[in-house]
Parts: structure tokens; C-alpha cells; sequence
């Protein structure tokens, strides 16, 4: 019938479909490979349009704005309240370069020193200048510098420690606040030379240590321990018998008394003692009284000795969840001090089983040894101090006062960044003095110092020395430089020199370009 004849050629149909499509899938068309052409080469195929090889030049913008080439930089004059004329460097004929102050530049140093770095040749001068008149003949030793952000104190830091020196520095007010620029100039010394804030120095014992460490190193051997090991018992008995009267035996705790009174509402009155001595089971008891006469004369060194043995383990055992022995929940070290008062322990010089020395571990008998070699910056060679403004007024209105009385209220009129100014310059000129090592100024004078002489060709020589460039890029002389483009923007020059006027002006030194 027809309805059979149609379903037989649908299903006819469908299987020539079924083998066509695994067919195809099966196989693959050979692709027909076109032959080259006899004379065919690389030279026929056209370059595109830039070539291959040729730098490629794109068209600038018609609205973009091209840079001037600099020709002069200069450094900001704060006294004039304008760009200096002699701190600064331009270019000259054939590529030379001209300093303002100390004319043209050896022709060597020009190709590698950056033309910003020039502006501060004069204080850079300086700065080399005051470490070779306070050196006397090259001697190291440890250098004081106030000012060691400032460009000629910033320069004398870096010129002194690659000198072999050991630095120490100050940051004056004006960028003691700058935590990051306090370690950029620590950085720029070596050990055991540091930098500190000028709010330091102010502490006049804390920075004589730090001078004196530097000067003898961190030594241990340096320390009197025979005789301050006799302190050391004098205040742990003090603090012994202190203890014992802050927390008697007749409190259920070693706590301030303050808090066992009840000081909540009536209704809570029922329940507070109970809740008090849940509170209190977690302190340690209080101390029966402790003679002073048995104390002294019974608890010596040696048993102060085992105490701290015992001291040890506890904490030990603490801090290690136990050792299955010691009673981590109790430690009364007045009720172990009285009872070893009252019948004193033996005392083995060996150490008890499993208990060795630790590095930094406190013995009032063995003095600890160096874990790390310390170096030492030797003799105080001399101070240079950077003339702040704060610090020149200060100086002056010290020295026009004449009786002790008319300084000191000259100095009670000054501002505070004038005071912690002075307070900071006098630590470093007191210590310098008090070695006999010679002060200079640098960046200006103040009365009852000898200024730095006018640096000589040496001086300025070493100045262009330190600030050349190496072949990896890096120069002993560093400095933090803002550059004002006067050449492309000529408000910049203004824009500049308000900048450096501001209070707190920054850590960075400015210089304009033109």
C-alpha cells in the first residue's frame, strides 16, 4: 500500500544519512597543496608599509606639548625669597657646564654627575670641607652631624661613613616628624653609626648613651657586672619585701585590695562572695611577712641563684603546658623566697638535669656572652652642625643675653622649634667638647663656633667625586630632589619658591630648571 511504501523509503532514507555522516566524520578531504612558483623568493613578497628593519616614527600629536630642553637649575635662596644666581649650574659653550659660585665644572665630571646634583655643590662643598678640618689628617672615628637632612649635613653624613666613619645623626625639627626620612638617613650610615629624631637628642643622658655605645660598641665585657650583681639582689630583695606589704596573707589573693570591696547593687549583696571567690581562685595567695634581717642575711647570691633555677622551670613547664612534675596552677615565689630564708638550699654549682643555658638567659653569677661581634666607632672626631633658621635665632638670642638669668628668659620667649632646636644642637656640641674634638658649622655661622673655612679646590673636588654616577647607576652622594620645570612652565618658579618658604616644607630639597 502506499502508507508501506512511504515508511520503506523513509527508512531507506534515514540509513544513507546514518552511513554519509560516519562517513564524513571518518574522513578527512585531501587539502590540494598549491605548487610555488619557479622564480618566487622573499624579495618577491612587498614589505609593509614601515619595513622591517626601519625605526618606525609616529606622527605626534599637533596638541601635544613638547618639552623645552633645560639649560640652567638652580636651588632656592630662603634668606632672598628667590632662585639663587650662585647655587646653581648651566650649561655653556661646547657642552661645558658653569656653576654659579664656582665656576666651570671639570669637563670629566660634567658628563657624569646629573645637572640637579650641581646646585648643591656648594654645600656639598661645605660638608667636605668640615669633615676634613675636623678629621686633622684623615683620622676616623665617630662624627656627630645636626642637620642631616639638610644638604650640607645630609652631604657630610654620606661623605663621613664612606669615609670609614661611624655617624651619628640628627634630624632637625623641620623633618623629625618624617618617620620614613629618620630611616632613609639611618640607611645612609653603617654600623654602628645610626640617625635619630631631634626630639631624641633632647634627652640629653639617653643620647650620651647612644654616643657612648657607638663610640665603645655594645660590649659586654665592657660592663662591671662583679659589682652590679650586688644591685641586682639589693632590688629583687626590695621588691620582695614590696610584695609582701602590697599582698598579705590575710587576703584571699594577691590582688589590690580595692577590689574586694563590694561596690554593686543591694540585690547582688547575696551572691557576691561566692562569685568573689570563683574571681580570686584563679590568682595566687597572698605572702606571710618575710624578715628583712633573715632576708639579708641569709638570701645571698647563690640562693638567689637557685631561685631563678626554679623560676626557670616554672615558666618553663607554663609555657609548655607541663612537664608532668612541676604544679602549673601555683608558683609563690615570697613563700619559696621565706622558706629558703629560713633554711637555705644547697648550693651545687651543677646545673639540675635537663636545664642548659639559653642565650639572653639572666645569671647573676655568669655574666652572659656576646651572641653577635659589636663594632666599634672609636673616638669622637668632631661635630658639624647644619645652621637651621630655628636653631640661628636661638643662638642669637642666647648670646646677645648676658647674665645666666637673661638666657634663660630668652629662652622661655623663643617658640618651641626654636628651644628643641638649641636643646638638640647643645647636646651634640656639649658631647663634642667634653671629647675635645672640634665643632664646625656649616650653611652659616653662630656665635661660639668656628665656621667651615671657604671650601678648597680639594673640597670641591671630593664634592664632584661623591656625586658621580658609576656604571651601576649609584654615587656615594644622594640627595632628595623636587624638580620645578621653569623652562616649560615659568609660574613653577614662583610655585617653587613658595614651596620651600612653607613651614614643615617636606623632607626634599627643591631645585627650579630653566
Amino acid at each position: 500500500s502506499s502508507a508501506l511504501a512511504r515508511l520503506a523509503a523513509r527508512s531507506r532514507t534515514a540509513a544513507a544519512a546514518s552511513s554519509a555522516s560516519v562517513r564524513n566524520m571518518g574522513m578527512q578531504a585531501r587539502e590540494e597543496i598549491e605548487e610555488l612558483p619557479p622564480n618566487f623568493s622573499m624579495d618577491a613578497v612587498k614589505a609593509p608599509p614601515h619595513g622591517f628593519g626601519e625605526q618606525h616614527e609616529e606622527e605626534l600629536d599637533p596638541m601635544a606639548y613638547v618639552r623645552k630642553p633645560v639649560s640652567s637649575v638652580h636651588s632656592i635662596d630662603l634668606s632672598k625669597g628667590a632662585i639663587s644666581a650662585l647655587d646653581s649650574a648651566a650649561f655653556g659653550p661646547g657642552g661645558s657646564v658653569v656653576h654659579g659660585r664656582f665656576g666651570n665644572v671639570d669637563a670629566s665630571a660634567a658628563e657624569t654627575v646629573p645637572l640637579e646634583y650641581l646646585a648643591f655643590l656648594r654645600p656639598a662643598s661645605e660638608g667636605a670641607a668640615a669633615l676634613r678640618e675636623i678629621s686633622e689628617g684623615g683620622k676616623t672615628g665617630t662624627v656627630l652631624v645636626y642637620g642631616a637632612s639638610r644638604p650640607a649635613g645630609l652631604s657630610a653624613v654620606q661623605l663621613a661613613t664612606a669615609s670609614g666613619n661611624a655617624v651619628v645623626a640628627v634630624v632637625d625639627g623641620q623633618h623629625s616628624g618624617h618617620d620614613e626620612m629618620v630611616d632613609t638617613v639611618k640607611g645612609l650610615t653603617s654600623e654602628p653609626g645610626t640617625a635619630v629624631a631631634e626630639q631624641y637628642a633632647l634627652c640629653k643622658a639617653n643620647f650620651r648613651d647612644l654616643v657612648e655605645k657607638t663610640v665603645s660598641g655594645d660590649d659586654f665585657t665592657s660592663f662591671d657586672f662583679d659589682s652590679n650583681q650586688y644591685q641586682f639582689l639589693a632590688d629583687f630583695k626590695a621588691n620582695v619585701l614590696d610584695y609582701v606589704e602590697a599582698y598579705p596573707s590575710d587576703l584571699p589573693a594577691a590582688v589590690d585590695s580595692e577590689q574586694l570591696k563590694f561596690t554593686g547593687k543591694e540585690k547582688d549583696r547575696a551572691n557576691f562572695q561566692a562569685n568573689m571567690n570563683a574571681y580570686l581562685s584563679q590568682y595566687q595567695p597572698g605572702a606571710d611577712p618575710i624578715d628583712p634581717a633573715q632576708l639579708e642575711a641569709n638570701f645571698n647570691v647563690e640562693q638567689y641563684e637557685l631561685f631563678k633555677k626554679k623560676f626557670i622551670t616554672q615558666t618553663t613547664a607554663v609555657i609548655s603546658g607541663g612537664d608532668g612534675v612541676t604544679n602549673t596552677d601555683r608558683f609563690a615565689p615570697a613563700e619559696i623566697v621565706n622558706n629558703m630564708c629560713m633554711q637555705p638550699e644547697s648550693t651545687d654549682d651543677a646545673k639540675p638535669e635537663g636545664l642548659v643555658a639559653y642565650p639572653f638567659e639572666f645569671s647573676i653569677k655568669n655574666e652572659s656572652a656576646p651572641t653577635t661581634p659589636m663594632t666599634k666607632g672609636g673616638p669622637i672626631v668632631g661635630a658639624i652642625i647644619e645652621v637651621t633658621p630655628d636653631l640661628a635665632v636661638a643662638c642669637e638670642a642666647v648670646a646677645a643675653a648676658k647674665t645666666l638669668r637673661e638666657k634663660a628668659e630668652a629662652l622661655q620667649f623663643l617658640t618651641e622649634p626654636q628651644k628643641s632646636a638649641f636643646g638638640a644642637a647643645s647636646s651634640i656640641i656639649g658631647l663634642a667638647k667634653k671629647a675635645g674634638a672640634a665643632v664646625r658649622t656649616v650653611g652659616g655661622s653662630l656665635p661660639g663656633l668656628d665656621a667651615v673655612e671657604k671650601p678648597s679646590e680639594q673640597d670641591i673636588q671630593t664634592a664632584l667625586d661623591g656625586m658621580e654616577l658609576g656604571d651601576d647607576g649609584t654615587s656615594k652622594l644622594n640627595y632628595f630632589i623636587q624638580v620645578y620645570r621653569a623652562s616649560d612652565y615659568p609660574i613653577y618658579e614662583a610655585y617653587a619658591i613658595h614651596r620651600a618658604n612653607e613651614p614643615l616644607s617636606g623632607p626634599r630639597q627643591i631645585v627650579v630648571t630653566k
